[in-house]
């Protein structure tokens, strides 16, 4: 996921400039920003559209795209989460984290890169309130409705601000290093991504409902009639 390099072409890359122990750190979670930037992308051509699109997705599978919709979003929650874990979390427990990075980095920028962490902490605290009482474990007082106090706002603008946030402290890293950022937010939309899936649930609507307007007055095509093929 950087540019048109190999893996591994990537890897020499990021260690030949920054070392191999920033370099290895840095390059995982480049790559894991950018994936996430990509799912989230996905989750806005599906349901950060307008309400003919939602519609679209109601009378094809409506349950189906509502739980679809409630699992990518956690999904999402739980990753902008893990990235802003503590570097340690236990006896003998190192996680690779956007933290992890102010001890790593080249002394001249670890105060701006502190001060953009203080900053992606703060915006992405509502998905470790997520994690800890929702997705990761069922709080009782929360479960059980016993006068719990609310889950933190989690909405698409929520999530865009925290996305801009981890973004901002691996670009000053990146420009530090390379002179230059990755504009994670405009990710290349993938051949077969959701995009694709809308323009085939269009099409299918529209042969149902020509199948019917067929139908209705006794005029249908072989097709029409014909049994279904197994899946």
């Amino acid at each position: 996921m950087n540019g048109n390099l190999t893996a591994d072409e990537a890897e020499k890359k990021y260690i030949v400039a920054m070392g191999p122990s920033l370099g290895r750190y840095y390059l995982f979670l480049t790559n894991e920003c950018a994936f996430l930037h990509l799912e989230w992308g996905e989750f806005k051509v599906l349901f950060d559209t307008n309400p003919e699109q939602i519609s679209l997705m109601n009378q094809s599978a409506g349950w189906f795209f509502f739980h679809l919709q409630n699992s990518i979003l956690e999904r999402t929650l739980l990753q902008i989460a893990r990235l802003m874990d503590p570097p340690n979390s236990g006896t003998n427990k190192e996680n690779v984290t956007l933290l992890g990075l102010s001890k790593l980095v080249d002394s001249k920028i670890r105060d701006k890169i502190e001060d953009l962490l203080k900053t992606a902490q703060e915006k992405c605290a509502f998905s470790i309130d997520w994690r800890k009482r929702r997705i990761a474990h069922n709080d009782q007082a929360l479960a059980l409705n016993e006068n719990a106090k609310l889950l933190e706002t989690a909405n698409g603008l929520r999530v865009d601000g925290a996305l801009e946030a981890i973004a901002a402290v691996l670009n000053a890293v990146e420009f530090h290093y390379f002179k230059g950022t990755r504009a994670y937010e405009r990710t290349v939309k993938p051949l077969g991504g959701a995009g694709a899936l809308l323009d085939l649930l269009r099409e299918g609507l529209d042969a149902r409902m020509a199948r019917r307007q067929r139908l209705l007055p006794g005029e249908p095509l072989p097709e029409d009639v014909a049994q279904k093929r197994p899946l």
